[in-house]
């Protein structure tokens, strides 16, 4: 992990994921790993790609499905975490949660819109939710946000297809560029 170029910040673990202990082990991570263009082997490889979800605990069902991932392991566990990777120079925010996390106030109005918008997301010292942190100070990762790749999705997938069409063939490029 001290070693990845890219990090996965996820929701937190649904069921499946909390049964098995393995990170995106369901139709979310096949997903996942279709958008980044990368198979199994390299998606586990920890010196590649790091994964941290944003809580670190099954949070439990609530009426809509999974509860909010555990605000406290965000705030214990992410700057401790990354102040150890320093040659991350991707980070794919997926879902509101991690959007949150690692945009603050430079979301726009919805998650679309944020997603729509990912190129205004160059480098994460941008950011006036991590200036304290200055982790990677100017050699700062791109942050990339992402819609859930859950099949829950798939309705806003379709309304948006400008999604896969743009954002998720940037993305491959870039995996493939940092992976080499």
């Amino acid at each position: 992990m001290p070693h990845s170029k890219i990090l996965v910040a996820g929701q937190a673990p649904g069921t499946r994921v909390h049964e098995t202990s393995i990170p995106f082990n369901d139709p979310s991570g096949r997903r996942l790993r279709e958008w980044m263009g990368v198979n199994d082997h390299t998606f586990y490889d920890a010196d590649q790609i790091a994964i941290i979800p944003m809580g670190f605990c099954y949070p439990g069902r609530g009426k809509g499905g999974d509860l909010p991932p555990r605000i406290e392991c965000s705030q214990t566990w992410h700057k401790e975490l990354l102040e150890r990777m320093q040659n991350v120079q991707l980070i794919l925010a997926i879902g509101q949660y991690a959007q949150k996390y690692y945009l603050g106030d430079k979301m726009k109005s919805n998650l679309t819109e944020t997603v729509r918008n990912c190129k205004d997301y160059a480098t994460w010292k941008d950011y006036a939710t991590w200036k304290d942190y200055a982790v990677w100070k100017d050699n700062a990762p791109r942050v990339i946000p992402l819609p859930h790749p859950s099949p829950r999705n798939n309705i806003w997938l379709k309304k948006n297809g400008w999604f896969e069409k743009e954002v998720v063939n940037e993305l491959q490029q870039l995996v493939s560029e940092l992976l080499g």
